[in-house]
């Protein structure tokens, strides 16, 4: 029986495709949109380009879904972002990024959006509360947390060229 495999694609603009290969060969692939969306589907055995069944899938109904797979996922100790009307996203900064280089107070992405950048991940490292003299690279990784608006223009702002 073949293992399972997943892998992470990156959607600019959209948001990241996640791909699964079970043990018993079936593809599976879950759309997580930038405006809290999934779309989960699967695919035909006999034609792996061939999709069998596509669900969209809202915020509330995404967390339902978890729940019953992974019934254990919350810690009482975590906030859920959701419920306080905050969304928590990974931003990629681009190479040909106008940001790129530039200080992270540059931005005025605080100022600006509302949201707040809580870490950079860097190559294998992870960057908690940059501060505003923080230089940031391309293909830097920014975990912003704020309304869904706020991250939508922070991505906006990240992704100038």
């Amino acid at each position: 029986m073949p293992a399972t495999r997943m892998s992470r694609t990156p959607l600019p603009g959209i948001g990241v495709r996640y791909d699964l290969t079970t043990r018993e060969d079936r593809h599976l692939s879950v759309v997580a949109g930038r405006d809290g969306t999934r779309v989960l589907n699967t695919y035909s055995r006999d034609d792996p380009d061939e999709c069998s069944l596509s669900v969209r899938l809202t915020p509330n109904e995404s967390e339902a879904l978890i729940d019953a797979l992974m019934p254990s996922h919350h810690s009482p100790s975590l906030l859920s972002t959701t419920d306080l009307g905050l969304v928590a996203e990974r931003i990629e900064l681009g190479a040909s990024a106008l940001w790129n280089g530039r200080l992270l107070g540059d931005t005025r992405m605080r100022t600006e959006t509302g949201v707040s950048i809580v870490a950079v991940l860097r190559r294998a490292d992870a960057i908690p509360s940059p501060g505003p003299d923080f230089r940031l690279a391309g293909g830097d990784t920014l975990i912003v947390i704020g309304t869904r608006e706020g991250v939508d223009a922070a991505a906006l702002i990240l992704e100038r060229e």
